[in-house]
C-alpha cells in the first residue's frame, strides 16, 4: 500500500463519512464488535481486496480503534471468483464496518470489474505477441486503483502520467501544420538541450504515408509508433513496413470482437481505453455474519 493510495482512501472516506453517519449512530452501539464477509454475487476476477480491507483500517484509525480490526484472508488478488463464493472476513467494531462499507465496496467492485474485462481481452490475444495496454482514460484520482485492476487481469500498464513518455498525438501533429517532419525536428532539438533527459517517444500515425516519414527520419528519436484506427489490411501493411524497427501499438476501434484480428497482424501492444473509461463493476456485497449478544 503506497502513501498515495492511503491518501486517496482517506479522501474517499471524507467524501462519504466526513459529516457523520446518523443512521449507524442511532442504531448501533459503538462498543459492539462483529464479523462480516465479502460475497461475490457474480463470477469474475478479484482485484482490490487488500485495498478494500485497508478502508476499514483507515476508518477505524480515525477513532483510534484500528487495533480492533482483523481479517481472515480468503480471496487472492487476480484469482477467478464464482457467484456465491464467500471472500475475506472482517472482524471489527460493527459501527465501523457499516459506515465504511460503501467506500470499500465501491473500490473493490470497480477494480474487480476492470480486472474481469481485462482478463477477457488477454484471453482473446493468447498465442500472439500482443500485450493489452490500459490508457490514461481513468476516473480522476482513481488511477492507481484502476491500473492495479488492469494488472490483476493480466494486462500491462501504459504511462502513468504525461511526464513518463512523450506521446505525440494527432492534435500535436495538427498543431504543427500536419507536418511530422517538423515534429521530429522539434523533438531532436528538445533532446539536444541538457535540461531534458531522454525518455521514450511514441508518435501516433493515421496513415501509412505518415509512418513512412517516421521510418525515414525518426530512427534515433522514436521508440514506438501508434497506429490509430487502422483497418486490418493497412495495419498488416504497417507491420510489414516496420519489420521490427520500432515497437508498435494499435489503438482505436478495439473491442472484444476485433482484438484478436488486430493482435494477429503482429502488433506489439493494443491499447484499450474501455478497460477503465467504461467500467462495469463486479457485483460484490458485504454481509454481516455475526453479532455477539
Amino acid at each position: 500500500m503506497t502513501s498515495l493510495e492511503r491518501s486517496l482512501i482517506i479522501q474517499a472516506l471524507e467524501e462519504d463519512t466526513g459529516r457523520g453517519d446518523p443512521t449507524t449512530a442511532a442504531t448501533i452501539d459503538s462498543s459492539i464488535e462483529g464479523k462480516a464477509y465479502f460475497l461475490a454475487k457474480a463470477s469474475g476476477v478479484l482485484a482490490g481486496i487488500d485495498i478494500a480491507k485497508e478502508v476499514f483500517v483507515l476508518f477505524a484509525a480515525q477513532s483510534h480503534r484500528e487495533n480492533l480490526v482483523r481479517f481472515r484472508s480468503v480471496g487472492k488478488e487476480g484469482s477467478h471468483v464464482s457467484a456465491g463464493e464467500p471472500l475475506d472476513e472482517i472482524y471489527a467494531p460493527l459501527d465501523a464496518i457499516l459506515t465504511a462499507e460503501r467506500v470499500a465496496l465501491n473500490l473493490l467492485q470497480r477494480m474487480s470489474g476492470i480486472a474481469t474485462l481485462t482478463r477477457e481481452y488477454v484471453k482473446r490475444v493468447q498465442g500472439t505477441n500482443a500485450k493489452i495496454l490500459d490508457t490514461r482514460k481513468t476516473a480522476p484520482l482513481l488511477r492507481p486503483f484502476d491500473r492495479y485492476g488492469v494488472l490483476c487481469g493480466g494486462g500491462t500498464n501504459n504511462r502513468y502520467s504525461l511526464a513518463e513518455m512523450i506521446l505525440v498525438k494527432d492534435n500535436h501533429v495538427a498543431a504543427n501544420g500536419m507536418d511530422i517532419r517538423q515534429v521530429l525536428d522539434k523533438l531532436k532539438k528538445y533532446f539536444e538541450a541538457d535540461a531534458h533527459p531522454l525518455i521514450p517517444v511514441e508518435i501516433e500515425v493515421t496513415s501509412l504515408e505518415q509512418f513512412r516519414i517516421i521510418l525515414d527520419h525518426g530512427g534515433n528519436i522514436v521508440s514506438r509508433v501508434m497506429f490509430d484506427n487502422f483497418e486490418i489490411g493497412k495495419l498488416r501493411e504497417g507491420m510489414a513496413m516496420n519489420a521490427g524497427t520500432f515497437e508498435t501499438e494499435a489503438s482505436g476501434g478495439v473491442n472484444l470482437h476485433s482484438v484478436r484480428a488486430i493482435a494477429e497482424t503482429g502488433v506489439d501492444y493494443i491499447s484499450v481505453g474501455a478497460l477503465t473509461h467504461s467500467v462495469t463493476g463486479l457485483d460484490i456485497s458485504l454481509e454481516i455474519d455475526h453479532v455477539p449478544v
